[in-house]
């Protein structure tokens, strides 16, 4: 859980270090495990606090530019056989640094606390945007606090201790985790890199790349773009990057955004569906975790307003995925296309098809953003 998820602790706790399934999003594989030669001296000049901020900046951005990002976007033919739809893209963000999209905007926010003079920043997680966040104010040679819920257990927390954040347990939930480390922030003149805040036109810009990496390779904006959501920054992000693209004469089109999610349990969903004009919290008490959904799950969406008016602007749609579908979907695609793919990752490519069986898409391109670990 993180940036784009959240955690009640009335819920069940997953703990993945003790053989819980390896189907969370947490689970995620770091890519970037070892350090190339190049890229070693560009951390130690980056880190350097003798050297001028200018100097530090220039290495930081070359490692930000040569790691982060410009993920691969592969055809699925094999998957459009079994789908019924053609042109159907990947957008595989399982191969930045620590294996998430996650890293596109703590590298982002690392790089803006640097050239604003911080020495610190802090965020609230479960997972991983913890595990970015740790490893990119590593590169930049800042401290880093990382809040989490004091009832959560994950893995990434040795990937993050190792790249020397500190890890302040906290009572309470996701939420609640997210108030502390601002108020740490706020006391302390610590960058704040949580979401909702100061920094979500930042956040967004980042994963406004997402789109122009896929204007990139496909020369303008597909049909559709299908996404799974928890607090829905990303996908409110690469909306707005496909409206810059588009008012730039960049491309002849906006994509319809399709936003996917776990069954009754996220507020983005729940209003699009009920015809709401916005986003409404859920009950925490109601929703429970499983191994499969609980990226997903949400209550309260931080950026769930953005995210529903880009599904609405954009003449998308929003549905609903079962664990069931998801962990099938990620099935399919590790035994039509080799990509290993977290199944709440599924669930944006769930909705598209929901949509596709309700009334046939026309023969068009259309993208799928997907994240987890290579096979």
């Amino acid at each position: 859980m993180d940036a784009d998820s959240s955690y009640e602790n009335t819920t069940p706790v997953v703990d993945d270090t003790n053989g819980a399934p390896d189907t969370v999003l947490d689970g995620a594989t770091p890519v970037l495990t070892r350090l190339p030669g190049e890229l070693t001296a560009l951390k130690d000049i980056a880190t350097d606090q003798g050297r001028a901020v200018e100097e530090r900046l220039e290495a930081f951005e070359d490692i930000l530019d040569s790691e982060v990002g410009d993920t691969t976007l592969t055809r699925a033919r094999n998957v459009e056989r079994e789908v019924g739809l053609r042109q159907l893209y990947l957008k595989f963000e399982g191969g930045n640094p620590t294996g998430t999209q996650k890293d596109r905007i703590a590298f982002a926010q690392a790089m803006d606390a640097l050239r604003r003079g911080f020495d610190a920043i802090t965020v609230a997680t479960c997972g991983n945007y913890g595990a970015a966040v740790a490893m990119a104010a590593s590169f930049a040679g800042l401290r880093c606090y990382i809040y989490i819920p004091e009832g959560y257990r994950t893995k990434r927390i040795d990937e993050m201790t190792s790249q020397g954040a500190e890890i302040v347990r906290c009572a309470g939930d996701y939420e609640k985790a997210v108030q502390l480390s601002g108020e740490q922030a706020r006391a302390d003149e610590i960058y704040d890199a949580n979401p909702g805040g100061a920094n979500t036109a930042l956040q967004l810009r980042a994963y406004g790349e997402i789109a122009y990496e896929i204007y990139d390779e496909l020369r303008d904006a597909p049909a559709a773009v299908a996404l799974p959501v928890s607090n829905g920054t990303t996908l409110a992000g690469v909306y707005r990057g496909f409206i810059s693209l588009h008012r730039r004469g960049k491309t002849s089109r906006l994509p319809r955004m399709i936003a996917g999610s776990t069954f009754g349990k996220n507020p983005i969903i729940h209003a699009f569906r009920g015809n709401r004009a916005n986003c409404e919290d859920l009950r925490p008490d109601r929703l429970r975790e499983t191994a499969v959904n609980e990226p997903l799950i949400n209550w309260h969406a931080i950026d769930g307003d953005l995210a529903l008016e880009a599904v609405r602007a954009s003449g998308g749609h929003a549905g609903y995925a079962s664990d069931k579908s998801m962990s099938q979907y990620a099935r399919i695609l590790r035994e039509k296309e080799g990509l290993s793919v977290l199944p709440a990752s599924t669930a944006g490519m769930i909705a598209l098809l929901e949509r596709h069986r309700q009334e046939p898409l026309p023969g068009d391109r259309y993208v799928v953003v997907v994240t987890g670990k290579k096979a």
